[in-house]
């Protein structure tokens, strides 16, 4: 019997197409890849632009509430429907914990900040080698990518003086330290490094992102959600 072009068509799906259709919408591979991406990329933004800020008041309170991101994490990881987002939540625990105790404590000293964010570095190589909480541990390992990035930039670009005032001046009073800085970053040569750099971490979140895994996406919204938020602040002193 000769088939028909509809008849080929249909006996061509395979059976993951048949189990994609049916699945809900949310719990389809790709969707969630994407849901991990835009999470990795908001959990990113939050110790910057909501626990910098208060740890300056209280640095304790961040402390603290790095034990209720754990447990949060821990209690959502028991459930089959939100394991997922309770492992990014406990790599996201250790971007927090770090952030409180930098920000906190050693803000106005930029050559340790990098060591103070790789706190978690032990626990994440320890839970990756026994292969639990990769989506979390590639967020933490993705969103370290790309503060060291950052910093690389502060060092190359003759930044750090600018780093230190700010940390040590009142708010109030920073608007002429971002000047000297925008001027500094507007420099042929800190326009280079700008477009190198972010280029690089450009290359590295489109890569990870051809992974069709989670934790791929995961580290890929963190590393490219770091290029977001810097340009945030280029605009943000651009316009003090």
């Amino acid at each position: 019997m000769i088939s028909t072009p509809s008849t080929v068509t249909t006996h061509s799906l395979t059976s993951s197409d048949h189990a994609s259709a049916g699945e809900p919408f949310f719990s389809r591979p790709i969707v969630k890849n994407w849901l991990t991406f835009l999470a990795a990329g908001f959990l990113v933004s939050v110790p910057v632009f909501i626990e910098a800020p208060l740890v300056r008041f209280c640095p304790e309170i961040s402390v603290i509430m790095t034990g209720g991101w754990l447990w949060l994490a821990f209690y959502l990881m028991k459930r089959p429907k939100t394991h997922l987002w309770g492992d990014l939540l406990f790599g996201f625990s250790w971007s927090w914990l770090a952030g409180a105790i930098y920000w906190g404590w050693f803000r106005w000293e930029p050559f340790i900040h990098l060591p103070i964010e790789s706190i978690g570095i032990p626990i994440a190589v320890w839970c990756l080698w026994r292969g639990w909480g990769q989506v979390g541990n590639f967020f933490y390992v993705g969103s370290l990518l790309g503060t060291a990035i950052t910093d690389a930039y502060f060092y190359v670009t003759g930044l750090i003086p600018h780093w230190r005032q700010l940390m040590q001046v009142d708010p109030s009073l920073a608007t002429p330290i971002f000047q000297s800085a925008l001027e500094q970053v507007q420099t042929p040569w800190g326009t280079s490094w700008a477009v190198v750099l972010a280029n690089g971490l450009l290359g590295m979140g489109l890569w990870a992102m051809q992974k069709s895994d989670h934790h791929w996406w995961a580290l890929a919204g963190a590393v490219l959600s770091t290029i977001l938020v810097d340009s945030l602040f280029w605009f943000a002193a651009s316009f003090a």
